[in-house]
């Protein structure tokens, strides 16, 4: 008896030790249950890069429309005039011959990785870019920026940190379904055009506007704003007789930015070498969906 009442107090204790981490267990199970924890795990367990790293800039971009930082108020900008607008109005038969020329000129756009170093005009450059500079925007703030690089240390440069990041990008970041649905196209982390091409553009979206008098501009929907940009320069380089094709530097940003002295505020979306095609250049035998596959009419 002696040595039971001895015990009881140590039995005692253990026992409040495991119900305690009885409970605590149960309520880790409930928490990790949760749809936000189910979606952290999730998003642990499948990396998806092209989601989660893609284009992005590690750069701390601080500034917030909702901390004491000096943002321009709305109410600060002048109102603007509205003017007559007349654009050229054209026949239907007229319409429907410009639509077909447009798409017969727009379908033979390909991504060409072939590319000749004979110069392109420093004019026709310009003329695409300000093509590009047409497009919509939220607000109309216009929030991309077009680096133009001609020089040929500078495109060396950006070959060298593009490539390094691509091979670590193909051999661990991509995955092997990614890397599988490019054997096809015969890519590989190797990018020549980058030296090769006449002039490398890449375009900027900033992520915030920065004004003369050091006030800062929000930028709506900036990436939506240049992706159309994006979309209208395709369309010119091809209308100009110049090929190029679309590259989304994965984890390139920062350095590429760094190189060529680009502020905070903007972040790398595309990088496209622009020359003519090499005289040797081919190009996957890929065929376009249908209008039907494409299209719906209600």
């Amino acid at each position: 008896m002696a040595l039971l009442s001895v015990l009881t107090p140590v039995l005692a204790a253990l026992l409040c030790l495991v119900i305690g981490f009885m409970l605590v267990k149960s309520w880790d199970t409930e928490t990790n249950s949760t749809p936000q924890a189910k979606t952290k795990a999730a998003s642990k367990a499948s990396p998806r890069p092209w989601v989660d790293q893609d284009l992005q800039d590690d750069t701390e971009i601080t500034a917030r429309e909702d901390e004491d930082v000096d943002w321009v108020d709305s109410n600060e900008e002048e109102d603007l005039a509205h003017v007559p607008y007349s654009p050229p109005q054209y026949t239907e038969e007229t319409m429907v011959e410009r639509s077909k020329d447009f798409y017969a000129l727009m379908n033979q756009r390909r991504s060409v990785r072939f590319i000749s170093p004979e110069p392109v005009p420093r004019e026709v450059m310009d003329n695409v870019i300000r093509t590009a500079g047409t497009a919509p925007s939220g607000a109309h703030t216009e929030p991309w920026t077009f680096v133009v690089v001609s020089d040929t240390e500078t495109k060396h440069q950006i070959r060298l940190i593009v490539e390094e990041e691509e091979e670590v990008n193909y051999r661990q970041r991509m995955g092997d379904k990614w890397v599988n649905d490019l054997a096809k196209l015969k890519t590989n982390w190797i990018k020549d055009y980058l030296d090769v091409a006449p002039y490398l553009v890449l375009i900027f979206k900033q992520t915030y506007g920065i004004l003369p008098n050091g006030k800062k501009k929000t930028h709506y929907y900036n990436e939506i704003s240049v992706s159309i940009s994006c979309g209208i320069l395709l369309a010119a380089l091809q209308n100009a007789g110049l090929v190029t094709v679309t590259s989304t530097p994965l984890n390139c940003g920062p350095q590429l930015r760094l190189l060529l002295k680009r502020p905070a505020n903007e972040k790398l979306l595309m990088l496209l070498p622009v020359g003519y095609p090499a005289s040797d250049a081919t190009v996957p035998d890929l065929k376009r969906k249908p209008l039907d596959d494409i299209m719906v009419h209600i």
